[in-house]
């Protein structure tokens, strides 16, 4: 549900804008996702509003005289296998509903990832292509870091040969990996408790039945020694 400005103090009202700037976004994504993506059989990993820090020169025909546009950079991968990762840049026009896509790039042709500033938050970033480079500002930090996040995460997951290099981030970009991996190493740790513990119950089951089979063979010998001692005193 869209969230409703009512007639409020400053702050709640700021508060409010932020919320429906935050669902106008998420909305966009859904219908990027559905318009651009699910008809290829491919699936958007992740996506960030941005609008360039340099303006570029291009001529009148190259945007068709359409006007005005937001922009966004989406990460998708395909659902069928070998599965493909791309990046790829999205634009809606000023005055329409729907969505075009218009430069696309698989993932094995970025190089690098620039955050600008591993200091601080910051919604600036560069990414440079094998035939490309362009510098973007997010509509905010977080959902630049976000972004970061899943690319980062989708680059070590896909890419096996050459990876992008990902430099001035900060240290809670690449964080999302190392939780992965944090998580993986936990799940490895309990197979392998596991595993000890399966092979501790095997190991004192198998002396069970060692020390089952030797009563076993001794109540034998027993019982055939007092049948021999039993026929002896019969005769």
């Amino acid at each position: 549900m869209m969230p409703v400005l009512l007639f409020q103090g400053p702050c709640k009202r700021e508060n409010s804008l932020r919320a429906l700037v935050t669902w106008l976004t998420m909305s966009a994504k859904s219908a990027i996702s559905k318009e651009i993506f699910a008809p290829l059989d491919e699936r958007m990993l992740g996506a960030v509003q941005v609008k360039r820090r340099t303006k570029k020169k291009i001529p009148f025909l190259a945007t068709g005289g359409q006007g005005e546009y937001l922009t966004y950079i989406c990460l998708s991968v395909t659902n069928k296998k070998p599965t493909q990762a791309s990046i790829t840049k999205v634009k809606q026009f000023e005055g329409s509903t729907s969505f075009v896509r218009r430069s696309q790039w698989m993932l094995e042709q970025l190089r690098q990832v620039n955050g600008i500033d591993p200091n601080r938050d910051s919604a600036e970033f560069d990414l440079l292509f094998e035939n490309a480079f362009d510098q973007w500002v997010a509509s905010t930090a977080s959902e630049k870091c976000t972004f970061f996040q899943i690319l980062h995460h989708t680059c070590q997951r896909y890419l096996t040969d050459r990876k992008p290099e990902f430099i001035n981030c900060q240290s809670k970009i690449m964080g999302g990996n190392s939780i992965l991996h944090s998580a993986a190493d936990s799940v490895t740790s309990a197979v392998q408790k596991a595993s000890q513990a399966l092979n501790e119950r095997g190991e004192r089951l198998g002396r069970a039945e060692e020390k089952t089979e030797d009563m076993k063979n001794s109540a034998q010998q027993f019982a055939e020694t007092a049948h021999k001692l039993a026929m002896k005193h019969k005769c």
